[in-house]
């Protein structure tokens, strides 16, 4: 399904000052416009003020039947006809081409060049010839590396696009054959040919190959076709010698509509070999290919005689490329472009189809038009389709799908993008008469109409010459001499950011009817921005950060939206609010808090949101206001996350009494439990009523406490700018229950909500010790540690550190800081580790001189660590 806004993607437009009818147009590359008539082509400036302005003019040896421009190696490429000979010629260096007169080089392909000529060719245009055995039927020149591919009946000439170096200061544009593809029982219409993907149209079949270059290690590939395709070749020519008679009798006989994908495109019936030549087998460029995809429809049999009504038209392969790291002036820092994501469009009369073909072939869009097209050209952003009179604009997905392949983190908590399967839409239909032709570069569109003559019926007669029985019919009169008025235009779109903006200012018409409209319409806007960012060679200097901005304005725009949903989709209110920049105070402010019926209503896509961005531990602190606004939203929308949410750090300024009315009032509400429990006692504390909190301690049992505790580990820790803080409530469980807060953390390691190296630090920052001193309630976490045997501690490593602690105390005399939880008693019976106390132990406790030499020997051996338990 179409959707259809009525906005304004067209700008201002101008009239090309051509002297004849245009037969052949195509952009040209960074500035120029080429229009082929009769046996000339004029280049046009479209960039700058010179808009229109005629550039150059030279001249063809004979009619223009196809015209193709590439950027790479900035050339010009024609199929012309003469004397009804074929000719394939490639203009370069015509910039040079300063008047009509001017001299011009024409040479063969492959002609070496002595460096006498070396000044001619550096200042003048020069023509290069290349012969072919077969007429040339149409053009693809690779907008990427410069390479040439001809199609002729039954094969395709692949030309190499290279530089013939002269001297250390001039190299030459030139051409090698270097590939023939063979495609039995197929004519080409049109090609498309993009760094190795080759898409072939006839009038109803499409194939899309990608020729690969040669296996390395020496490995040899072999040409031969497939022996299926023998096969299919047999059983087609026995269909077309059937076809042949069939037709013969006024039969016609028309095969059934088929789309294969992938490898199974290989059974298309079509048989395609590799010919290499002009280049030594070692630097063979490509050396076999892959099938990706192939689609034959089917005439419609009711209309067959209206034979333009079912041909395809339009083939076109849109690279997209990676978006790179770019300089602050918005210019790419690297020459190569390298390939992100290929699109394939074509279309029948009253259908197009978007396909993409790199790392899996899938139709991606359907567009239905509402009258026949003639023409269609795609763009990153658009497609634009022409009809006899109405020039289209409809979305594409491209960016979408582009994303994804660019971005892993696409589609996750921290990214969003529109999806790409979302119904596209026509954002303009502009009328024009007459519309013959259309071509696109950069943000023009170029457009020839044509006002074919009418035929003009004769006044009618009067009513007595109307009975007459000779004649009542009325005449039609044509003209004896019907000239036809033509124009050439250029039609420029508007930026990007315009079309932008006023697409926000058209969805605020959605915003309080209908929201999945809204939605719809804020993602084309989103789209948009994302595919001009992708095209990061067209930006102007300064462009791409006002493009930025409006990526950021628009991903504020869809969180907005999508945090009024209930549904499913409801969740990417977070990414979408991330990739904005907002802040959670500043998301919170735009809010619209209007009560419906006396009931305030929260959605769950902003309460998602707003939970998931207090389990981050964001640095970001709530006001006072705002910090009781969120406490108020979850007592509405979901209850028992209300002694969650308070744990939150970035909930610190809210009121405690504000915090702890709600604390009872889930109590009174039936949402009584042991969190909510913690959660009062840390409350108590900030409000400094210690019997309080003793009271909602004693209420439930120490295992219960520490269960508690792992529910909400932030009840007791807490990261503030990357560093572990420890809470209120977990500095006075030190003071007054260091057992309970030492079987707590103990917990959250055991239950994986916190790492060995997390739980350290934050007893050391709990004791405010330093690094190089170990506190007696982390050796008491130790010990906790050995006799608990946890299975993602390592033995060892908390042996090593147990010991050294202990002998460190042994040698520095240095008694521990606080009572130990336990003694040596009781670690030995708590455990097995220590094994059996030997009597020689009271040598040690007795001797201290003797104590003193066997301490190094101790410590070398980890077994013995319950003799130094026991000297501890």
């Amino acid at each position: 399904m179409v959707q259809l806004y009525n906005l304004h993607p067209f700008g201002s437009q101008q009239v090309v000052p051509c002297k004849l009818e245009p037969e052949r147009f195509c952009g040209g590359g960074r500035d120029a416009l080429f229009v082929a008539a009769g046996c000339k082509v004029e280049a046009f400036a479209v960039a700058g003020q010179e808009l229109c302005q005629p550039r150059c003019a030279f001249s063809t040896l004979g009619r223009v039947l196809r015209l193709a421009y590439s950027e790479a190696g900035d050339y010009l490429v024609a199929i012309e006809e003469k004397n009804k000979a074929t000719f394939l010629r490639a203009y370069v260096n015509w910039r040079s081409k300063r008047t009509e007169n001017s001299r011009v080089c024409i040479r063969m392909i492959g002609h070496n060049v002595e460096g006498a000529f070396s000044k001619a060719f550096r200042d003048q245009m020069y023509i290069i010839e290349m012969p072919l055995s077969e007429v040339p039927l149409c053009i693809s020149c690779c907008p990427v590396k410069g390479d040439l591919l001809v199609g002729c009946t039954n094969k395709l000439v692949l030309f190499s696009l290279k530089y013939q170096i002269i001297n250390e200061e001039f190299s030459l544009l030139d051409f090698e054959r270097s590939l023939i593809i063979h495609i039995d029982n197929i004519t080409p219409v049109e090609i498309s040919f993009c760094v190795g993907y080759v898409a072939v149209m006839s009038d109803l079949e499409v194939l899309i190959l990608k020729l690969e270059p040669g296996p390395k290690n020496g490995e040899r590939v072999h040409h031969n076709p497939h022996k299926t395709n023998n096969r299919m070749r047999r059983t087609e020519e026995g269909i077309s010698n059937e076809i042949s008679q069939l037709e013969s009798d006024d039969f016609v006989i028309c095969q059934k509509p088929l789309e294969l994908l992938g490898e199974k495109s290989e059974q298309s019936g079509l048989s395609v070999t590799l010919e290499s030549t002009g280049l030594a087998d070692e630097k063979r460029k490509y050396s076999h290919f892959q099938h990706l995809l192939y689609r034959r429809f089917a005439p419609d049999i009711s209309s067959y005689v209206l034979s333009d009504d079912i041909k395809l038209h339009s083939l076109q392969l849109l690279p997209i490329y990676q978006t790179g790291s770019l300089t602050s002036d918005g210019k790419n820092l690297s020459q190569e472009k390298e390939l992100l994501s290929l699109f394939c469009f074509f279309s029948l009369p009253h259908v197009g189809y978007l396909y993409m073909v790199v790392k899996s072939v899938e139709l991606m869009s359907v567009y239905q038009y509402p009258e026949k097209s003639q023409q269609a050209v795609l763009t990153p952003q658009f497609l634009h389709v022409i009809t006899s009179n109405n020039l289209q604009c409809f979305t594409v997905r491209c960016s979408a799908a582009a994303a994804r392949e660019e971005d892993p983190y696409m589609d996750t908590t921290l990214k969003a993008c529109p999806p790409v399967s979302m119904d596209v839409c026509a954002l303009r239909i502009q009328l024009f008469i007459g519309l013959k032709a259309i071509c696109h570069f950069k943000n023009h569109i170029i457009l020839l109409t044509k006002a074919d003559p009418e035929a003009i019926p004769e006044r009618r007669q009067s009513p007595k010459r109307l009975l007459s029985r000779k004649d009542t019919s009325v005449k039609i009169k044509i003209p004896p001499v019907a000239e036809a008025g033509w124009n050439l235009y250029i039609v420029n779109t508007i930026s990007p950011v315009q079309l932008y903006k006023e697409m926000i200012d058209y969805s605020n018409t959605y915003k309080t009817v209908k929201t999945q409209s809204c939605i719809h319409l804020l993602s084309e806007a989103h789209l948009l921005v994302r595919a001009a960012l992708m095209d990061a060679s067209q930006l102007e200097p300064g462009e791409k950060a006002e493009l930025l901005e409006a990526f950021k304005e628009s991903c504020g725009h869809l969180g907005d939206c999508y945090s009024r949903l209930d549904s499913q989709h409801s969740h990417l209110t977070l990414p979408y609010y991330k990739m904005s920049g907002l802040s959670m105070a500043e998301v919170l402010a735009r809010m619209d808090w209007t009560v419906e019926d006396g009931l305030q209503k929260y959605e769950r896509g902003l309460i998602f949101y707003i939970n998931h961005s207090l389990y981050e531990n964001l640095d970001e602190e709530l006001s006072e206001e705002l910090a009781a606004k969120v406490v108020q939203m979850f007592y509405v929308a979901e209850p028992k996350q209300v002694p969650h949410i308070l744990c939150s750090p970035s909930m610190k300024n809210i009121n405690p009494l504000t915090a702890m009315s709600y604390l009872r009032k889930l109590d009174t509400s039936g949402f009584s439990s042991i969190l909510v429990t913690l959660t009062k006692a840390a409350v108590a504390l900030k409000m400094g009523d210690l019997d309080m909190h003793r009271n909602e301690m004693k209420s439930h049992s120490e295992m219960k406490l520490v269960c508690g505790f792992i529910l909400e580990p932030r009840l007791l820790i807490q990261q503030r700018k990357g560093q572990i803080v420890p809470t209120e409530l977990a500095l006075h469980l030190k003071e007054t229950q260091p057992g309970l807060l030492v079987a707590s953390v103990l917990g959250l390691q055991k239950n994986n909500k916190i790492g060995i190296e997390e739980a350290d630090s934050f007893f050391k920052v709990l004791c405010a010790k330093d690094e190089d001193t170990t506190p007696q309630l982390l050796v008491d976490f130790w010990e906790a540690q050995l006799v608990a045997c946890l299975p993602d501690v390592v033995l060892q490593e908390l042996f090593f550190k147990l010991t050294s602690q202990y002998i460190w105390r042994l040698s520095k005399r240095q008694p521990p800081d606080t009572t130990p939880l336990r003694t040596s008693e009781d670690l030995i019976n708590a455990c097995s580790h220590y094994g059996l106390i030997y009597p020689w132990v009271h040598i040690l406790i007795s001797s201290d001189s003797l104590a003193d030499k066997i301490i190094q020997k101790i410590f070398q051996n980890y077994s013995l660590l319950y003799v130094v338990l026991h000297l501890t």
